[in-house]
């Protein structure tokens, strides 16, 4: 093995064979590991992202089965690193880097060196899968864009998130959660009519785009798995942002008008919204008609049935402030337990607004063990767990979100065969 002074690595053309089934260097997967499970086993992410779109993607893979290697700045890591407090318990671990690092190793890497991109170069004859989340271009200036890559490693899936894709007049700007969110309008459709626009209470953009990386990262195993070639997945914040703008952008598309902020109300559907309570307030879920009428009777309101302003779904979003009016006092005279037990009752839907306290108090949520619990730093901690439920190759918790470099020297030995004075050295230099 070289000394990673500069150039490409030595050893390149032994470690680039299509990674595919078992084709992969006989040594590769010698020395210890954590027991790999799930419909990825086997796969080996090489992780170069960091905040939360990346890592949201990269947990997943790891959820499923999948070695992800996380790439981190020595000294630095990852942004989320620093986003505390609040931490997990005495660990020191940012809650928030927490949320979307399990299920991976942290190998800290200064990829800004050529001795460090010899390293990222020999990890990808390893690899099936890398994904960043840099500036579009940045990566190239390290020889690690995709086009650079493509010929040395012919079966490399590469998947690269950015706020605006790999095209466009706006490629080269920077991405960030609530910016997406303005641009992309959901803030244009989200708070109440007469206030400001308002962004979801989560980066839900940042999570979306995530998300739809991996689907595309599963997409493009399976092509690999037929054909044996990779690709590049090209995925944009804002991109995803159109796409799960679901009715709304299709009402817009329909009509050519803006849809307006609506509050707690939905654009397609009344009553399907919040309502006040004698006690605070609950979610009314009226879908239909039948269920409409079903609640009408239910509760002493027969004579809307006649009125052809309550007649059908139709004719109430036409007439949805008459029928929010008309209803309001109807929810408040009773409190609401009572309201959701006399719904539920009615096969009605309905739910109460819970804060995250009383989510994950729920008796439901700890029936589908939306909480898992780790071990880090010497202590259990609480985790979210993942929502994806596979009857036959079920997604596995196999590792804590790691510290900062705690497994740099166990992957250099077991991947790249680095001796501890070949680490020693590159320890020295700063590269590792």
């Amino acid at each position: 093995m070289q000394q990673y002074d500069t150039g490409h690595s030595a050893n390149l053309e032994q470690t680039t064979a299509i990674r595919g089934g078992d084709q992969r260097r006989a040594d590769a997967d010698s020395g210890p590991q954590a027991p790999a499970s799930g419909p990825l086993a086997g796969v080996r992410v090489l992780d170069l992202t960091r905040v939360l779109a990346g890592p949201t993607c990269t947990q997943m893979l790891g959820d499923l089965g999948a070695e992800v290697i996380k790439i981190e700045k020595p000294g630095a890591g990852d942004d989320t690193r620093g986003f505390a407090p609040p931490t997990l318990g005495d660990t020191g671990l940012s809650a928030y880097f927490a949320g979307t690092n399990r299920n991976k190793l942290s190998v800290t890497v200064d990829i800004a060196s050529a001795a460090g991109q010899n390293l990222i170069h020999d990890l990808l004859g390893q690899c099936d899968i890398l994904v960043e989340n840099f500036k579009v271009g940045a990566l190239a200036r390290y020889g690690l864009g995709y086009e650079q890559l493509r010929i040395a490693h012919p079966g490399l899936i590469y998947a690269s998130i950015t706020g605006f894709g790999q095209t466009g007049p706006y490629a080269a700007r920077p991405g960030y959660d609530s910016l997406v969110q303005g641009m992309g309008g959901i803030m244009s459709l989200t708070g109440v009519p007469d206030g400001e626009p308002m962004k979801v209470g989560v980066p839900i953009a940042d999570l979306f785009a995530g998300l739809y990386g991996a689907i595309g990262v599963l997409a493009a195993l399976r092509h690999r798995d037929a054909t044996g070639e990779g690709q590049h997945i090209d995925i944009g914040m804002l991109d995803a942002n159109l796409a799960w703008l679901a009715n709304q952008a299709m009402n817009f598309l329909a009509t050519g008008k803006n849809p307006q902020r609506l509050g707690n109300q939905h654009p397609n559907i009344v009553p399907y919204q919040v309502f006040a309570t004698a006690d605070g307030h609950i979610v009314l879920s009226i879908g239909n008609d039948p269920t409409f009428a079903r609640f009408c009777r239910a509760f002493g309101l027969e004579s809307l049935l006649d009125d052809e302003r309550f007649a059908t779904n139709a004719a109430r979003v036409a007439h949805r402030d008459l029928v929010t009016a008309t209803l309001a006092p109807v929810l408040a005279a009773h409190p609401s337990a009572w309201w959701l037990a006399q719904l539920e009752i009615q096969k009605i839907g309905c739910g109460p607004i819970n804060t995250l306290s009383e989510v994950f108090a729920d008796p439901h949520v700890a029936a589908r063990g939306g909480v898992i619990h780790m071990e880090a730093g010497g202590e259990q901690v609480p985790l979210i767990a993942n929502p994806v439920r596979l009857s036959a190759s079920p997604v596995s918790y196999r590792r804590a979100p790691p510290r900062l470099g705690a497994d740099t020297d166990e992957v250099l030995t077991r991947l790249l065969d680095l001796d501890a004075a070949q680490q020693a050295d590159l320890r020295a230099q700063g590269v590792i």
